[in-house]
């Protein structure tokens, strides 16, 4: 299997683990057998539990394009060191960005933004790797 399709499988793997973490939070929050319900009335997500769903739901806004560009890729027949290096930086970077979200960091000693910083970088990788698609 090449490197990008891997990593694609991985970053919905992530997606698919996202939803344990923050529903695990939020059952410590309201209970677990409130969350066995419809879950209607139930209140505000907080702290992890928030934050959690935020970083999945962005996970999920930028796995689709990935995955589409990814996919593409692969039908046409183009990988290389571009398209691998920018599928290991994109998953890297939103590992990394998922990680501060559920952390609820912002900002590391020198740097303001370090979420945003890691979201503009997986940003970019998508945008360098979809470059490549029409350099053929």
């Amino acid at each position: 299997m090449p490197i990008e399709l891997a990593l694609l499988v991985l970053n919905a793997l992530f997606c698919l683990a996202f939803p344990w973490v923050y529903n695990w939070s939020y059952g410590r929050q309201v209970g677990g057998k409130r969350l066995m319900g419809n879950r209607d009335n139930l209140p505000e997500r907080q702290g992890l539990a928030a934050r959690g769903l935020r970083a999945h739901q962005n996970h999920l806004e930028n796995l689709v394009p990935f995955a589409i560009i990814v996919l593409v890729a692969h039908a046409i027949g183009i990988s290389n060191t571009v398209t691998v290096t920018c599928a290991v930086v994109f998953t890297i970077a939103r590992l990394a960005h998922a990680g501060f979200y559920f952390a609820g960091i912002t900002r590391l000693p020198g740097i303001n933004g370090v979420r945003s910083i890691a979201y503009f970088v997986s940003l970019f990788a998508m945008l360098i790797f979809a470059a490549q698609l029409f350099g053929t």
